[in-house]
């Protein structure tokens, strides 16, 4: 059985507020969420408000409460430091939630000679960090020694279980200890209040009984526990941060003093086995001024291929109009750079870019020509489609710069109502065609407000004049509304399947009173 050691920061919610400023200490205060108190102050529960009442009831009992919505983001933000502080004493931290953390009890108690010395040792830490109340429960098992962490007291703060006695520590607990209200309810139902009477229970009965879940919380009951702690990985400091003295104002120059920083971000991560993805490329000018831009890498990132994505970004903020982008003279920038700041966002495992058995020339050859494409003329100078959700044909496809992973502005796997059936044109025109549709007596064919045709389509032809095509069968129409509730933005169009009498099948889409041929399917 795993020795585990819980140290639990009470009313953390209630404490990350009060470092972060939003209230002051020692006022009666509320964290609320979902209209229920998550956590309150010492002063509060001296007037009776207790975790879990609903807010009216809390103010009830106290009127001057402080009440201050639950923010996540800032217990969090907060508790980061104390983390690391744990971090730089032990290893293997295990961050349940802000405010409990979890790690292994056995070699902080070999490193300072004892459970209660390592207890002691970490919160002597915390209080360094401004938390004085820390407790701390040392047990066989993450669950019983939370609910240790949580008996103790504020002048007994370290509770220890002695190894083999947990069943025994478990057994007077409230079955409430198994955060579990829905099955605590029943078991109360049922006659069962503590956790050695359900522990006492047939594991057999309890499984068929009350399922898969019941029988995990009636393994904690019976100091079964059988989970393992998952440490959390210290993040990596992979932030690179060149200061130019004096600052550079062309492109070419900041391109070739970055060089050796790309060098360093690319052999760090090789240094761990590790492979960068995706990239942020931020910089500060002379005159203060920031910008910054998430860059992706079908693959992987080479330092050269860093270089190069620090000057295309560059190259929008020049001076000098009309240079090629990326151009590798360099037009001069609008304002000097000071700052050049490189940060690997996206990482992978470096074994999944090694090449394979047979090598991988054809693509390597492939990606190296696009890539010097881009580098002589710009990094949107070479585009690939990607398909995108949507109702129209446009929306549909989305032009990306190579070497970009797509970010699909409508994602494709929802529903669109109102888009075509299937199979789509393969064919669709950069712009829209104007196209006359007429019936059998040459009349404009039109669609009313219950989608019928005005007549049966028999020949279309181009607006500017042309030879009318037959049409030798038609579907549709297709109605296409959107946005009705903003005029500014509304459409409203009707799409018609038609194909003419020489077998090659077309859409034409009908938007106010006209028509235009959109597509064609090849």
């Amino acid at each position: 059985m795993l020795r585990a050691l819980c140290l639990w920061v009470p009313d953390w919610p209630v404490l990350a507020a009060v470092r972060d400023g939003a209230a002051r200490a020692g006022v009666p205060l509320a964290v609320v969420a979902a209209n229920r108190v998550v956590a309150c102050s010492s002063a509060a529960r001296a007037q009776g408000v207790r975790r879990g009442q609903r807010r009216r009831e809390a103010q009830s009992l106290c009127p001057v409460l402080v009440v201050l919505p639950h923010d996540d983001d800032r217990d969090h933000r907060l508790f980061s430091p104390l983390v690391d502080a744990l971090e730089s004493l032990v290893a293997g931290v295990q961050v349940v939630r802000p405010g409990l953390v979890m790690l292994g009890a056995r070699g902080p108690a070999r490193y300072y000679g004892g459970e209660r010395a390592a207890a002691l040792a970490l919160r002597a830490a915390l209080a360094e960090e401004g938390v004085p109340d820390a407790r701390i429960g040392i047990a066989d098992g993450a669950f019983t020694a939370d609910l240790a962490a949580r008996d103790a007291l504020a002048d007994a703060p370290v509770r220890i279980v002695p190894p083999g006695a947990a069943a025994a520590f478990l057994a007077p607990q409230p079955v409430a200890a198994l955060d579990d209200p829905e099955l605590a309810a029943l078991l109360g139902r049922l006659g069962v209040r503590t956790l050695g009477e359900f522990a006492q229970l047939p594991a057999e009965a309890v499984r068929d009984r009350f399922g898969e879940r019941g029988a995990h919380r009636h393994a904690l009951a019976s100091a079964l526990d059988a989970r393992g702690l998952v440490p959390r990985i210290p993040p990596l400091d992979l932030e690179r941060v060149l200061e130019l003295e004096p600052p550079l104002d062309r492109v070419d120059q900041v391109a070739f003093a970055v060089r050796r920083l790309a060098d360093e971000v690319v052999e760090t991560l090789a240094g761990h086995r590790l492979v960068a993805t995706a990239v942020r490329i931020g910089f500060r000018d002379e005159l203060g001024g920031e910008s910054e831009r998430a860059w992706l890498h079908p693959r992987s990132f080479r330092p050269s291929e860093i270089v190069d994505r620090v000057r295309w970004q560059l190259s929008g903020a020049t001076r000098t109009a009309g240079s090629a982008p990326g151009a590798p003279t360099g037009p001069d920038l609008r304002a000097a750079i000071a700052r050049v700041r490189i940060v690997p966002e996206s990482l992978d495992a470096l074994a999944h870019h090694e090449p394979g058995l047979w090598g991988s020339g054809p693509d390597e050859r492939v990606h190296h020509a696009l890539a010097r494409v881009q580098s002589l003329l710009g990094h949107e100078a070479v585009l690939t489609a990607q398909r995108s959700g949507g109702r129209t044909l446009a929306e549909r496809r989305v032009l990306v710069p190579w070497g970009d992973r797509a970010v699909l502005p409508r994602p494709l796997d929802r529903p669109w109502p109102g888009a075509l059936p299937q199979p789509a044109p393969a064919t669709v025109y950069a712009s829209r065609h104007p196209v006359v549709v007429v019936d059998a007596r040459g009349e404009t064919v039109s669609v009313d407000e219950r989608l019928r045709l005005s007549a049966a389509p028999a020949g279309f032809a181009p607006s500017a004049g042309g030879a009318v095509r037959p049409i030798a069968s038609w579907a549709g129409p297709w109605p296409l509304e959107e946005r009705w509730w903003d005029p500014a933005r509304a459409r409203r169009a009707h799409r018609l399947q038609v194909v003419d009498a020489g077998g090659v099948a077309w859409l034409l889409v009908l938007e106010g009173a006209s028509w235009w041929a959109e597509a064609k399917y090849d």
